[in-house]
């Protein structure tokens, strides 16, 4: 009987999967097993439209897989240009980024590195320049932690229709995993007037970075593993650079040499790039990220309903943990602590939520990060103030406000500083 029921269920499915839809234009969603008439286990596409119709607990699902796979019902995606790919933050729940929705920020493209022939040189204003091979980078004690990365150019405010991913998404977190710098610095013995290192990476644009040695006798760390595996090679295969809190172009991807001096080297990366005005002046070598926070939802394009809400983002810092989160429901007028999510961690993105009651009218919603520095973040006026209209888009860590209309459509609101 039991033989007979699944047999008539896989004719069924086979009759609603005719050989149109299989070759014509509908979207796969997954693919199960059927047994064939030779009592053969075989494996057959289903068009999501078949698979919503479809009871469970009458079809046979896919063993074991050598790698896991997301539902075939959600389709969280970064947003991709020519140099970079943004984190879906409005998507993500908690505070790690899936290693394949971490941000990707690239000077020449991905290189491809074979890591039994990785080597790494520390060299320059040392006692014993070295070469270390991945095999060497795992033998010394292995550290992990949990921080954020983030692009220093890492804002868009051009129209309403633009998602948390789109405003920020240059921004992620993963638990990494690898050793100290300061470990490798005391095998190779820096001389006590090394101040300043150059980090270089082995991509076609040979990315290279000044670096004060202070950093590494901090928490810099030369990581290899990411969210429990080696590292993507988007994210750096084999080894990189890691400098938790600091603009993300320092923590050099594909690293293979580090040349220790008594001063920056002054690369390109470092005047014509990543650089930018202060008014009269122009502002270098300004690693620290500063204090930010986002509401990931409500926000376009999403839209809500009368009554309760509750308010959800994230914020962070590079000068260290997050104290508290504030969250306005009247356009700045007023402010309410939110509630912090467990754990906060240093130099980490850590989650917020607001419990709110809207009434229907129209309005505007915004947070603002405190770090443990006291440092509050800023309006967009402020940072105007303090840099001057010229300031470029480097560092721009602005409150961001949602525009919630009475028909509960959520969109961002932005400012123009020119």
């Amino acid at each position: 009987m039991v033989g007979r029921r699944f047999a008539n269920r896989d004719s069924m499915i086979k009759r609603k999967i005719s050989r149109r839809t299989m070759l014509g234009g509908a979207a796969t969603a997954a693919v199960m097993l059927f047994k064939s008439s030779y009592g053969k286990m075989i494996q057959a596409a289903i068009p999501e439209s078949v698979l919503q119709e479809a009871d469970p607990t009458k079809i046979i699902g896919p063993p074991p897989g050598e790698i896991g796979t997301r539902s075939a019902f959600e389709h969280v995606v970064k947003k991709t240009s020519d140099i970079s790919s943004r984190t879906p933050l409005q998507d993500l729940y908690g505070i790690i980024t899936p290693s394949d929705l971490h941000y990707e920020r690239h000077h020449a493209g991905v290189p491809v590195m074979d890591p039994h022939k990785y080597e790494l040189l520390i060299h320059g204003m040392v006692n014993k320049p070295m070469v270390f091979s991945l095999a060497d980078l795992k033998r010394f004690p292995s550290v992990s932690r949990i921080c954020f990365l983030e692009c220093s150019g890492n804002f868009r405010n051009s129209k309403e229709t633009l998602t948390p991913q789109e405003i920020c998404g240059l921004t992620s977190q993963s638990e990494w995993t690898g050793v100290m710098l300061s470990t490798l610095f005391r095998e190779v013995g820096v001389q006590p007037n090394a101040s300043w290192f150059l980090a270089e990476g082995g991509d076609a644009a040979i990315m290279t970075r000044s670096i004060p040695v202070k950093k590494a006798w901090d928490d810099a760390m030369i990581v290899y593993a990411q969210n429990g595996e080696a590292i993507r090679p988007e994210q750096g295969y084999p080894a990189r650079l890691l400098l938790p809190g600091w603009e993300g172009n320092t923590s050099v991807k594909w690293l293979r040499r580090l040349e220790l001096s008594d001063q920056p080297y002054m690369t390109r990366e470092e005047t014509s790039k990543y650089t930018y005005a202060v008014k009269d002046r122009i502002r270098q070598f300004s690693f620290e990220m500063d204090a930010r926070s986002i509401i990931t939802f409500p926000a376009f394009p999403q839209q809500v309903a009368k009554g309760w809400i509750e308010i959800r983002g994230i914020a962070w810092s590079g000068w260290g943990k997050i104290v508290k989160v504030e969250v306005s429901t009247d356009a700045g007028k007023t402010w309410q602590a939110a509630r912090l999510q467990e754990p906060v961690l240093d130099k980490a993105h850590t989650g917020f939520r607001y419990l709110w009651q809207w009434n229907g009218d129209t309005t505007e919603i915004m947070s603002r990060a405190i770090d443990e520095t006291g440092y509050m973040q800023p309006t967009l006026q402020q940072l105007v103030n303090a840099r001057g209209t010229d300031m470029g888009g480097y560092h721009m860590n602005p409150i961001t406000a949602w525009v919630i209309q009475r028909d509960g459509k959520v969109l961002f609101k932005p400012e123009k500083w020119k």
